[in-house]
């Protein structure tokens, strides 16, 4: 194999997919990215076998052929080549090592034979529609800061993606939850997609679908099937295994009573919250919200380092309420709307609160309360 690629070229596809490879692991060519050259085209591939994401790019192919290297140590040296050089990248099949050559610098590493290479062979998939990068950023940024990081409850580590709605107004929904609170955001159902199962979409690939559609406008096409999901934008392709498990019946824990109606300017609570948390202690991170006619005062209380109020004028028109939440996670659901007011729905101190943006009713965020 003889290869030249322009470096920019190489880093940037090498910048995606080597992430998916863990740091530590215990067989070896898990460690390594499989490099293959043929019609005009480089590509590159890395897998964890739950993850795998492929990338093409144009390179002049003098000799075609394939090869594994190490994916960080690849990346590393690519990286701290000069900008604007050539890579040459040349194996002769006989000896296990790839030369690596750019300008005046020289370099070889060890190679593993793509037959070891695992393939996460894909199957059928049942279902196929596309998004915008718009839409598809919409649908993680909403949920992704409510997915659960406790191991124990697996189901519940990842996005659970699923057609919802009335048969005249269906909509594609993405739902997370860790129990503390949960955020949900809708979109138009795609024609294609009726019928779709519902899958749930690990954490990690959710992270990696993210920071691939960053700089793109491109539409990106999504297959699925009840154990996989695949997404294909331009010359990247990430095929990906579903969480196995069974989503929660989340419609149960969305509030349908709340009588209590607040409406707050959204940066002007931010703020406050902000605030007085600072007083807050890791451990705790409660704030009391003491709710009167017109108006909101926000406080903490720590018996080691001292307390914090804040008053705030509000559109609330119900009885007295005081009520207390995890600050973190009122400002984590706070930085999702986008629009100058929220509403919040509550009922007593015991349950529940809805959630959402004033302007636009495309996402609600449930937040249990705390004891203060």
């Amino acid at each position: 194999m003889k290869v030249t690629v322009e470096r920019a070229q190489l880093l940037k596809s090498l910048g995606h997919v080597h992430r998916v490879v863990e740091r530590r692991n215990t067989i070896p060519i898990l460690g390594n990215v499989l490099i293959r050259a043929e019609n005009a085209k480089l590509s590159l591939k890395a897998t964890d076998l739950d993850l795998e994401v492929t990338e093409t790019l144009p390179a002049e192919i003098a000799t075609g052929g394939s090869t594994t290297v190490p994916a960080h140590m690849f990346y590393d040296i690519v990286r701290k080549l000069p900008d604007g050089s050539q890579i040459v990248l040349e194996s002769d099949g006989e000896r296990a090592v790839l030369a690596i050559r750019a300008g005046r610098s020289r370099f070889t590493l060890q190679t593993l034979p793509e037959s070891d290479f695992p393939d996460l062979a894909a199957g059928e998939m049942t279902h196929s529609f596309t998004l915008t990068a718009a839409d598809v950023k919409r649908l993680i940024d909403r949920t992704q800061f409510a997915i659960s990081t406790e191991e124990t409850r697996y189901y519940l580590n990842g996005i659970y993606l699923h057609a919802a709605g009335s048969a005249a107004e269906q909509t594609l929904r993405a739902v997370a939850t860790d129990g503390h609170r949960l955020a949900q955001f809708d979109l138009p159902l795609p024609k294609s997609a009726a019928g779709m199962p519902g899958v749930i979409v690990p954490r990690k690939t959710v992270g990696e679908v993210q920071r691939l559609i960053e700089d793109t406008e491109a539409e990106i096409a999504i297959e699925l099937s009840q154990a996989k999901i695949r997404f294909t934008l331009a010359n990247v392709v990430l095929t990906s295994k579903l969480i196995d498990g069974t989503f929660p019946d989340y419609g149960r824990v969305i509030p349908q009573n709340n009588e209590k109606e607040l409406v707050v300017d959204k940066r002007d609570f931010e703020a406050a919250v902000d605030r007085v948390s600072t007083i807050s202690s890791e451990r705790g991170r409660a704030v009391k919200l003491a709710l009167s006619a017109g108006k909101l005062v926000l406080s903490v209380v720590n018996p080691d380092s001292g307390s914090a109020t804040e008053e705030l004028e509000v559109e609330y028109a119900s009885d007295p309420l005081d009520i207390g939440f995890n600050s973190r996670y009122l400002l984590d659901i706070a930085a999702q709307i986008q629009g100058e007011a929220a509403v919040l729905k509550l009922a007593d101190p015991g349950s529940p609160t809805l959630v959402q943006d004033k302007a636009n009713r495309d996402a609600l965020y449930v937040l249990m309360p705390m004891r203060v």
